[in-house]
């Protein structure tokens, strides 16, 4: 399995003698951490649970002899689909002391995609709870039992709801299981074994299995904790789901290389987040920019701080400089950081950076990371100019799992992996991130930069949370259109109030919107990208339905009442927002820069 991988054997020479790549796997790692801190607290949730390096290991190994004993072997994928819980870290550990590839699964998926999920990675066990946030989880995986033939077990956590079938529980293996002997434990000692299948939550539909090894996960995350500065002291939040990279580089692999503790919450609420991170002395965290955007509004609100809270890590969407100075009032360094599921956060602000840069910059690339901007034919281009941002090193993906083709469409020969992110470098050798190649709308001929028209929209009366769109056009090829959260007292807010304030604001007509479209909420990725997708099957949709009054563009400047209402696109906004890690923003947000 996995001989789709794409490793460049002079890069692999390269990275080994450099001490990039090592001799060792994740269990290795867990194993001296577990060793060297063993009553230290690595993993604590807001249902109540807490686990030491010791207690954790010692769980994790009684799941791992489960695991041995229904006879997964070296290289064979093991699935879970776990909320943000201190199971999911159990979990993660189990398999790495069988030498199993973790398959973390998102909890958004529903039966067809979950046996797709399970039948491409060709799964051998399944844990998961019986139930969660309005989810029957139990009947889903059961659902698809029938038709995932490689599947040898089901495990299920019923501390939410009791089983209702005859179907394996995660306590009865903690409770009747011994802990696998460390002699048992698989040492391969060969980081380039694929330690985890993560699935893009990416913003165009489909999604692909990224195939990341020992060696890049723990290079990534030992350079971003060693350019952080963090120590066995530190404690982390992570209001991140955990099946995406954030969550599961940055809250479960992160914390165990230096010792330090994770802070999970199940479901996110921003002024339950504050007294949780407050409780537990939280020094830093990591996640969306909408999760600080609306921290700091409760805080700015209803008054109280973080005085614990020294820096958090922005990624998913550009960190504007009035957020930077917001956050600072509350003694809160506000960092930019940038990268994917297939290159890991590669680049970002540091902390000693952050007010001086205010939100210029996407920051610096982190150390044995190389980083080019380059045009349509691949040469690089000069400073300031903007092209597509290229990234190689240890950190970089081996490959999409099952599909060279779209691999070698991203991964070149030499080891860059081509983003798709458009970005200009600066001669200090940092970078700024301002949108997706394919984020640019091309509206008779011009290029029109989504995030420029975005930002024009900041600070809009009656307008929340909102995105732009490329609308497609017999003439011109495509129009602008806006889709946008209207603030409570504005439900009639119309485009012709949205255009006399940009009129007033003395923005370039050619930045001005042509169409509003009003939406309950913006759907997001567990990373904080804006999922553009969507809202394009959802015009099209609005489309169909208003086929007639389209005709017509002097009616565009109306605002019709059904527009806001999302009828069948309300069971799509609840599947992506409430079901994917319940890790979704308060609404509404207000602000563009959060999209």
């Amino acid at each position: 399995m996995f001989e789709e991988r794409k490793i460049n054997p002079e890069l692999l020479k390269q990275y080994r003698e450099q001490g990039y790549w090592k001799n060792e796997t994740l269990l290795d790692c867990w194993e001296r951490a577990a060793a060297q801190y063993p009553d230290r607290e690595y993993v604590v949730d807001d249902r109540g649970y807490r686990y030491t390096y010791r207690e954790l290991d010692e769980a994790a190994g009684r799941v791992a002899s489960y695991l041995m004993e229904l006879g997964i072997r070296p290289g064979e994928v093991v699935s879970y689909q776990f909320p943000i819980w201190s199971e999911f870290a159990m979990l993660t550990i189990a398999c790495y002391k069988v030498g199993a590839v973790a398959h973390p699964i998102a909890m958004s998926y529903e039966e067809k995609e979950l046996a797709r999920s399970l039948n491409v990675t060709e799964s051998r066990c399944y844990f998961g709870p019986t139930y969660f946030y309005k989810t029957d989880y139990e009947e889903r995986i059961l659902a698809v039992r029938d038709q995932t033939p490689l599947l040898k077990d089901i495990v299920l956590i019923d501390s939410v709801k009791p089983a209702k079938s005859s179907v394996r529980l995660l306590r009865e293996i903690l409770a009747s299981y011994e802990p696998l002997p460390k002699e048992q434990c698989v040492h391969t000692k060969n980081g380039q074994d694929i330690a985890v299948i993560l699935c893009t939550s990416g913003t165009t539909g489909g999604t692909k299995g990224v195939l990341l090894s020992h060696d890049n996960v723990r290079f990534a995350e030992e350079a971003f904790n060693r350019e952080l500065g963090l120590t066995k002291e530190d404690i982390m939040f992570m209001p991140a789901p955990l099946h995406h990279a954030t969550g599961f580089h940055h809250a479960i692999i992160a914390p165990m290389l230096y010792g330090g503790k994770v802070v999970l919450q199940q479901k996110y609420q921003c002024r339950a987040a504050i007294d949780l991170m407050n409780r537990e002395k939280v020094t830093y965290s990591m996640g969306a920019t909408p999760f600080i955007y609306d921290i700091l509004r409760e805080l700015d609100a209803n008054g109280g701080g973080l005085p614990t809270l020294k820096f958090y890590l922005c990624g998913g969407a550009p960190v504007p400089g009035y957020l930077v100075q917001r956050a600072n009032r509350y003694g809160i360094l506000l960092c930019e950081v940038y990268g994917s599921t297939e290159s890991v956060p590669h680049v970002f602000v540091r902390p000693e950076k952050a007010l001086e840069k205010n939100g210029t910059t996407s920051g610096w690339a982190v150390d044995g990371m190389e980083v080019r901007v380059v045009d349509e034919d691949g040469r690089d281009v000069p400073f300031g100019t903007p092209g597509e941002e290229w990234s190689r090193g240890p950190a970089v993906f081996a490959g999409y799992l099952k599909a060279r083709d779209i691999t070698d469409g991203v991964l070149d020969d030499d080891g860059w992996f081509h983003s798709g992110d458009l970005c200009v470098m600066y001669a200090e050798g940092n970078i700024r991130i301002i949108g997706r190649k394919k984020d640019m709308i091309v509206r008779g001929g011009e290029n029109l930069n989504t995030n420029e028209i975005n930002d024009a929209l900041e600070g809009c009366p009656g307008m929340g949370d909102h995105t732009i769109i490329g609308m497609p056009d017999d003439r011109l090829g495509e129009r602008i259109c806006a889709f946008a959260v209207p603030l409570p007292g504005y439900e009639e807010l119309s485009i012709c109030q949205v255009l006399s304030y940009l009129k007033e604001k003395k923005v370039p007509k050619r930045f001005w919107p042509e169409r509003l479209e009003l939406i309950d909420r913006i759907p997001h990725t567990g990373s904080g990208k804006v999922k553009k997708y969507l809202l394009r099957e959802e015009l099209e949709r609005r489309n169909k339905q208003n086929a007639a009054s389209l005709e017509h563009p002097e009616q565009e400047c109306r605002h019709m009442q059904e527009c806001k209402h999302m009828q069948e696109g309300e069971r799509i906004w609840n599947r992506y927002l409430e079901q994917d890690g319940a890790a979704t923003p308060e609404s509404p947000v207000q602000s563009s820069a959060l999209t």
